[in-house]
């Protein structure tokens, strides 16, 4: 710990203290979580080491909060991350209004490129919230807190307990075109009669799986008709719409998955994503909003009139996502 510098108090997490600290030797500036552990005997607890693995696997994405090193500290330990502004609660939070289309799509794009390397890696995150979706300096998004992640395997062959999971990628997006939750209950009861209101009573006929819950039999709710996603966000484009509605779907594997969202006509119709430094980059609790500063034109920036041939992605890949005319 004596090789770094504390700057201040960033905030409390479910498992320690993270600090802003300057390396004395390097000057980099990093994010110090403080994990302390109440019995030694009970040792290190395993949402800690549930996170450590987690990062270590997939260390290589740029979507993913890097884990610079783990050392002993007193009765505890200490993770160094990358030090990272904001997160996309904070930004949401702090919009005057809801956020435009083009950063709407620049954030979705990054959390999907993210969730699709960590899936890609056997990893389910489990807690994908924007609170938990961190924003660099430079306006770069990228996953965090993998407290609750698990190494997943394909052929289901593993069990796990439902009552982790948090908001996931739909309901962020949602969130992000509506300027607030889709799905904002206090309680467990809340929460699923929000999710009613909007979705629909889920019957066998449209989730056959269904029957097949341990709580399945202990509940009965009022059957209710799903409410057109056009009434709900109704400044929403259709292709934006299109894809929401590709997330919220009850059947976990009729649910449009990371990589073919990244391919959705979306994110190739009129605006297209921003670039990370025209994206809002305000400070955590207490501080202004910042802007990231204008960096060099950005390698992999296309314009929507150039023909599509000089796209610098395969244009017969994109080709059936483009509306004609």
């Amino acid at each position: 710990m004596e090789q770094y510098c504390i700057l201040g108090r960033i905030g409390e997490g479910a498992h320690g203290i993270v600090f802003k600290a300057k390396h004395v030797e390097t000057g980099e500036i990093v994010a110090l979580k403080k994990v302390a552990l109440r019995r030694l005997e009970d040792g290190i607890p395993s949402q800690a080491l549930r996170e450590i693995k987690a990062l270590q696997e997939i260390e290589d994405s740029q979507y993913v909060v890097q884990l610079k090193a783990v050392f002993p500290h007193g009765a505890g330990f200490v993770l160094a991350f990358e030090f990272m502004l904001s997160d996309l609660a904070e930004v949401v939070r702090h919009a005057q209004r809801p956020l435009a289309q083009a950063q709407v799509k620049s954030y979705l794009q990054m959390l999907l490129k993210g969730v699709a390397f960590c899936h890609a890696n056997n990893i389910v995150h489990r807690d994908l919230k924007p609170a938990n979706l961190l924003i660099s300096a430079s306006g770069q998004l990228k996953i965090a807190d993998f407290g609750l992640a698990r190494v997943f395997f394909p052929d289901g062959s593993r069990l796990y307990t439902h009552q982790v999971a948090t908001r996931a990628v739909g309901c962020i997006l949602g969130e992000l075109l509506n300027g607030s939750p889709l799905f904002p209950g206090e309680n467990d009861i809340e929460q699923l009669c929000c999710v009613l209101r909007i979705l629909g009573t889920p019957s066998p006929q449209v989730w056959p799986e269904i029957k097949d819950l341990p709580d399945y039999n202990k509940i009965s709710f009022k059957e209710q008709a799903p409410v057109p996603l056009e009434e709900v966000l109704p400044d929403a484009s259709p292709q934006a719409l299109d894809l929401l509605g590709r997330f919220l779907l009850y059947p976990p594997r009729q649910r449009i998955a990371a990589s073919q969202a990244l391919l959705h006509q979306y994110f190739f119709t009129a605006p297209l994503p921003a670039h990370p430094s025209e994206l809002p980059i305000p400070q955590r609790p207490g501080g202004p909003a910042l802007k990231a500063p204008p960096g060099p034109p950005h390698a992999r920036d296309f314009r929507v009139d150039r023909p599509l041939e000089e796209s610098l992605l395969n244009p017969e890949l994109i080709r059936p996502f483009i509306l004609e005319g």
